[in-house]
């Protein structure tokens, strides 16, 4: 049952999104569920609860907040009740049922009549892209940036073409709440000690550097790493091949549309909400000497799938958000002579002692 859960529910006179994020802890599941009406009559609202046991059906009771329709945050239903009509009600608890069949769960409420019922389905992340790639030689990839060249793209580079995934869902995580509140708590605490700059997280754009500074380190977030350089990109993805290597594969380089998804959907700061969302955000850099050279800018997102959200919304908005470019790995050592004539090294990319010996390495060593 873990894993994150997407669909519809419907309740009194209302339909609309769900999201249940599920998180296995010991001998049990922790649940996070949002819903969020099409309609604007009632707000969104989002449920905590525990199971007993990690068996395939259960019967709990939740928590239950509301989401604030001024900023997406939780909060109480006194806060917001003044901007519903007089007759709009909120449960802060709720009984209901959730059980897996077929692929699917089931949550309905335990009241007669029924208050709530939802069916959602899981995420399953596939072993390779689903986004249509074009193999060109690193000669032919310089020429297709021209394309581009005027463009607000952003790119990425990977020594595979793995989907694109936030390290925070690829160790399967899910229950960003839980993240906010328990993870970025302790990191905060046991890294202000270790930063020239004490970072106040209650100021958004502090703490989204601050986020930004655990991604560059290394610990999983809902953060997805790009870069306005295609160059850039393309170190990243070549980096991990080896010299001279005899492998068949290919490099994979992103390029997202920034400009255009900007323009055609809301752009939120903040993790946990109650709808899918996938925002570009640029941190300010605050203990972060990597992130100038690297010319980085960053995604945040609360779903498992980002490329499935992003091929849905170019059906329905029409337009083309994500493209990707295959480069063989043969053409690793032109590419890396390439890019050093450029000034993209790992010495440049990486200041300071690990950025110097990687670069180093790459000179002095076959492999």
């Amino acid at each position: 049952m873990r894993g994150q859960w997407t669909g519809t529910y419907k309740g009194q006179n209302v339909e609309g999104e769900m999201i249940a994020n599920i998180d296995e802890v010991g001998d049990h599941f922790e649940c996070e569920i949002y819903i969020a009406p099409y309609e604007k009559e009632v707000p969104a609202s989002v449920g905590y609860a525990s199971t007993i046991d990690r068996g395939e059906h259960h019967r709990i009771t939740a928590n239950v907040y509301p989401i604030d329709p001024r900023n997406a945050r939780q909060t109480t239903w006194e806060n917001i009740k003044d901007l519903y009509p007089e007759d709009t009600f909120h449960n802060d608890r709720v009984e209901v049922t959730i059980r897996k069949k077929a692929g699917n769960i089931y949550l309905q409420s335990v009241e007669n009549p029924t208050l709530f019922s939802g069916v959602a389905s899981k995420f399953h992340a596939p072993e390779r892209s689903k986004i249509e790639a074009y193999v060109k030689t690193w000669s032919d990839f310089k020429a297709y940036l021209t394309e581009f060249s005027d463009s607000a793209f952003l790119f990425r580079g990977q020594s595979k073409a793995w989907p694109l995934r936030t390290a925070f869902h690829r160790r399967e995580r899910y229950r960003l709440n839980e993240f906010v509140n328990q993870d970025i708590f302790t990191l905060h605490r046991r890294l202000s000690g270790l930063t020239d700059h004490f970072f106040d997280l209650s100021v958004p754009d502090q703490n989204g550097a601050f986020l930004n500074l655990l991604q560059h380190h290394g610990y999983p977030t809902p953060l997805l790493d790009w870069s306005y350089s295609p160059y850039v990109a393309a170190f990243f993805g070549f980096r991990d091949v080896k010299k001279n290597s005899n492998e068949d594969g290919y490099v994979r380089i992103f390029l997202f549309d920034a400009g255009a998804w900007r323009k055609d959907f809301m752009q939120l700061t903040h993790l946990a909400l109650p709808s899918p969302h996938l925002s570009v955000m640029e941190f300010l850099s605050m203990n972060n000497p990597r992130q100038f050279p690297q010319q980085a800018v960053t995604t945040v997102t609360n779903v498992a799938d980002i490329e499935s959200h992003i091929l849905i919304r170019e059906l329905t908005k029409n337009t083309k958000y994500i493209y990707a470019v295959d480069i063989p790995y043969s053409e690793r050592e032109t590419a890396m002579k390439d890019l050093k004539f450029m000034g993209i090294t790992a010495g440049s990319i990486f200041p300071g002692i690990d950025g110097v010996c990687e670069a180093l390495r790459e000179v002095n060593f076959d492999a």
